[in-house]
């Protein structure tokens, strides 16, 4: 799986250090991350800089603790943007975050099977 989307070096790190937890961490992510996406899209919708920057911030960090190297660059792009108060570039980042979370969601699942069934 060693990948522009996922670090598999990451994820062997992890998977060593949760051991037996390792599914379930992973299924964490990608339902917190759904409601991050969440979180982003009513900040945006509500035109609030400050949350959205917050979010982006989190996102951010767990990203790139799950070793999604792409996704976790993209909320940095996020994160700046609102910073900066330019939310006229929110939409089409969120929807690029959106794409790589649905990329980096099916390779995480993938990752789940084979930890379950392989």
């Amino acid at each position: 799986m060693d990948d522009q989307h996922l670090d598999n070096a990451v994820l062997l790190g992890l998977q060593e250090v949760m051991e037996d937890e390792y599914p379930q961490l992973l299924e964490t992510f990608i339902n917190d991350s759904r409601d991050r996406l969440g979180t982003l899209q009513q900040a945006l919708g509500a035109a609030d800089a400050q949350t959205l920057r917050l979010a982006a911030h989190s996102f951010k960090g767990s990203c790139s603790n799950m070793g999604a190297p792409l996704l976790a660059g993209l909320c940095r792009q996020l994160e700046d943007a609102a910073r900066r108060e330019c939310l006229e570039e929110v939409p089409a980042l969120l929807e690029r975050i959106a794409a790589e979370f649905a990329i980096v969601s099916i390779r995480l699942k993938g990752e789940l099977q084979r930890h379950r069934f392989g």
